[in-house]
């Protein structure tokens, strides 16, 4: 296994335990202590961990929103899948929204070369779509968090409500069925709601470690979804649980 395949799996056990050890590690990956520091050391200098003895910490509490750091490096291949997937729904000349975040990443890398109207949430998201000729890029106003590089404020949500889109490609930080859609923060959901108020159809896009979980700031009920996109490691819980409600699921 090479080093950065090794930091991705270290990076998911740590997001789904809070801590982990060096000899654990070292006992999974079948390699030297020293190997799994060296691993922890370089994670921590981007941030993504704190080494503790004998082992390391996420730098978060389970309460607040992951660095886009974190996330950029966790489920990338599901994330990728649901993107191509997502993809796939829209058809060429459609106008759409489409949300930032890691997942959104991944679906603006999948839809370079495509001629579509997108109204980008996200500066990243911009700039991706913008190196396509075929596309075109619409920026709303607004602030851009810093970080995130999301935008966000009542700008950005008038500029929505003064245009009227097909599709609104919606990422999430959480899913569930009694608490629907959330986000981690309060302006970022302003704006989805502005963009679902603005759009025909709304396409959710959302890995599997996301449902069963709520964030801070509710978007939505799960009913506003006309589509949720998601990968094959979602329970089969989670799916019967969407399926009495009549959500309309696509495994990608």
């Amino acid at each position: 296994m090479q080093a950065e395949e090794r930091q991705q799996t270290i990076l998911q056990l740590l997001d789904a335990r809070g801590q982990i050890t060096i000899a654990d590690l070292s006992d999974r990956f079948s390699v030297s202590e020293m190997t799994i520091r060296r691993d922890l050391a370089q994670l921590e200098g981007e941030g993504l961990l704190r080494r503790t003895h004998g082992g390391a910490a996420r730098t978060r509490s389970g309460s607040f929103e992951p660095p886009f750091a974190l996330r950029s490096r966790l489920n990338l291949a599901a994330k990728r899948v649901i993107a191509g997937s997502v993809a796939r729904q829209l058809q060429d000349g459609q106008t759409l929204i489409l949300d930032g975040g890691s997942t959104g990443t991944a679906i603006a890398e999948a839809l370079v070369g495509r001629n579509l109207t997108v109204c980008a949430l996200n500066m990243r998201v911009a700039d991706i779509l913008a190196s396509s000729p075929e596309t075109r890029v619409m920026i709303p106003g607004g602030l851009v968090r810093h970080g995130e590089q999301s935008l966000v404020g009542p700008a950005a949500e008038r500029t929505l409500q003064d245009h009227r889109f097909d599709t609104f490609v919606m990422t999430v930080s959480a899913i569930d069925v009694s608490a629907g859609l959330t986000e981690w923060n309060v302006d970022d959901a302003a704006v989805k709601r502005a963009a679902l108020a603005s759009s025909s159809r709304c396409i959710v896009a959302c890995d599997s470690s996301k449902f069963g979980q709520t964030a801070f700031a509710r978007i939505a009920g799960l009913d506003a979804a006309d589509l949720i996109v998601t990968d094959t490691e979602l329970g089969s819980a989670q799916r019967d649980a969407l399926s009495v409600l009549g959500t309309t699921l696509h495994i990608a």
